[in-house]
């Protein structure tokens, strides 16, 4: 499929009573996307901590958070598998901090393909809060994914904020690349979307952002979020003149809605009035970038 809807969620954090009330929640969500035609629905970074909140006990205490979402994931990530497979839809999941066996805990997302496959992208490069505060480990593979709408990548919040990522995964065929994000204030859902914007201008592709939004003071982790959705591409032909296909009303809880056409990608690339991704290595001091895993989920 060259040509389909994408939907970015502009997701509120909730406290949740039961499971039961998080699987109404996401069900509600997604089938939302669906029926709005959607193709790729896109959750965002730590959208998941909002299950922290089932456990009343430890929901005010970071570790506490972190092992309970963590202990759900199994659970999460068979709910979003389930929607995908009924809705046809493809869905990047609201990342989630899983704890590994190696003793650290590290940011995942994971993108459901409507087959049932799993695809799934550590964060690579930590905010200080994650650093020094939440201590949470960088991943270490950076993941492309085959899927039946195209050649898709993740890059997590901050990861879009250097473009070396976003390049690896250009120069391995990516033609849209998913930004799950959260930030706590608008400086910071700012630095997201200029870096999201300035990947899809140097990469010649589109890039998604998805923030949380609202306030959940309940939690230690995801107290305030701010942002707004937004689809963006470069400023060339076929794409609205400032690059913005479409935006959200910051704050608001709501999906935010674009067409994309995947064969514009190829035709930038080729025959645009810039062709920011044939000259990239004739910058002064141009470096070797980091190797791409491909995943096939078709």
């Amino acid at each position: 499929m060259t040509r389909f809807v994408v939907a970015a969620a502009q997701y509120p954090i909730d406290l949740l009573d039961s499971w039961d009330a998080y699987e109404t929640k996401l069900t509600r969500w997604v089938d939302e996307a669906a029926a709005a035609g959607a193709a790729l629905a896109v959750f965002p970074e730590y959208g998941a901590m909002e299950l922290a909140s089932l456990d009343r006990a430890t929901m005010g205490d970071l570790a506490g958070s972190i092992e309970t979402v963590s202990a759900l994931l199994p659970r999460v990530d068979a709910l979003h598998r389930a929607l995908a497979v009924r809705t046809g839809l493809h869905i990047l999941a609201a990342s989630a901090p899983r704890m590994d066996s190696d003793g650290h805990t590290r940011n995942a997302a994971r993108l459901f393909a409507p087959n049932g496959k799993c695809g799934v992208q550590d964060k690579l490069v930590m905010t200080r809060f994650e650093r020094e505060q939440w201590h949470i480990a960088a991943g270490a593979a950076l993941r492309v994914f085959d899927t039946a709408l195209g050649r898709i990548a993740v890059n997590i919040c901050y990861d879009s904020e250097f473009p070396l990522l976003a390049r690896a995964c250009v120069e391995a065929g990516v033609e849209v690349l998913l930004v799950p994000s959260c930030t706590d204030t608008l400086r910071g859902s700012w630095r997201v979307r200029i870096g999201a914007q300035a990947r899809g201008l140097e990469g010649q592709c589109y890039v998604v952002q998805a923030p949380t939004v609202g306030e959940a003071a309940w939690s230690p982790a995801v107290d305030e979020n701010r942002g707004a959705a937004g689809v963006y591409g470069p400023p060339d032909f076929g794409i609205p003149e400032d690059g913005v296909l479409a935006v959200g009303i910051e704050g608001a809880a709501q999906w935010v809605f674009a067409e994309l056409d995947t064969t514009l990608v190829a035709d930038l690339r080729a025959e645009g009035a810039v062709l920011n991704v044939r000259h990239w290595g004739e910058q002064p001091g141009a470096v070797s970038l980091p190797p791409v895993e491909v995943v096939d989920l078709r």
